[in-house]
């Protein structure tokens, strides 16, 4: 490994890490009707756990309201029962060929509650790409034990600190993406 190939890693890392906050926080109620609520339930479709977005037509007619068209009409019995099974608080209601499903209104308790897993599931991305750094650090060091590599001291210490610069930008969008999804949870 060189020290570009390890501050490539890392950051590449980083980003799937931030890339996947980013995707679990869309799952979070807002009390707005989104579709990203429930596009990644699993639905036991013909034996197969398949994402609801590869079943049906998902939209949103209504700021609150999810209706779910699905592609084969059999499957809505399927549907209704995995978007209850998600503990998501939602009541869907199969109308004909469609499925509806209504987005109540949430408490300032229950807001409160949302707010916090928001920052959990940041706290959690954040640990990640701490954890992602720790292993960066510890190539580095394998570097500069290395005898056939050759690598000076100082080299390694200005890569230990261009890691710690990706850590803290990536921390950055990690905070941001948290405040403005808190925010977005607290607007009644």
């Amino acid at each position: 490994m060189t020290p570009d190939s390890i501050l490539k890693d890392a950051s590449q890392t980083m980003d799937k890490a931030v890339e996947y906050l980013l995707k679990e926080l869309t799952g979070l109620r807002t009390g707005r009707a989104s579709t990203a609520l429930v596009e990644y339930i699993k639905v036991d479709y013909y034996g197969s756990a398949t994402d609801l977005k590869a079943l049906a037509a998902i939209s949103t007619p209504e700021p609150t309201q999810i209706m779910i068209k699905p592609f084969d009409a059999s499957a809505s019995g399927e549907i209704r029962k995995a978007i209850e099974a998600a503990n998501l608080g939602l009541n869907p209601q199969v109308d004909g060929k469609v499925i509806r499903v209504n987005i109540p209104a949430l408490s300032g308790e229950r807001r409160k509650q949302l707010a916090a897993q928001a920052k959990k599931l940041g706290e959690d991305a954040k640990i990640a790409v701490r954890n992602v750094r720790r292993d960066a650090n510890k190539h580095a060091d394998q570097l500069l034990k290395d005898k056939d590599a050759h690598y000076p001291e100082d080299e390694i210490k200005t890569l230990k600190e261009e890691i710690q610069d990706v850590l803290k930008e990536h921390e950055k969008k990690i905070d941001t993406s948290v405040t403005q999804k808190a925010e977005e949870i607290m607007t009644v």
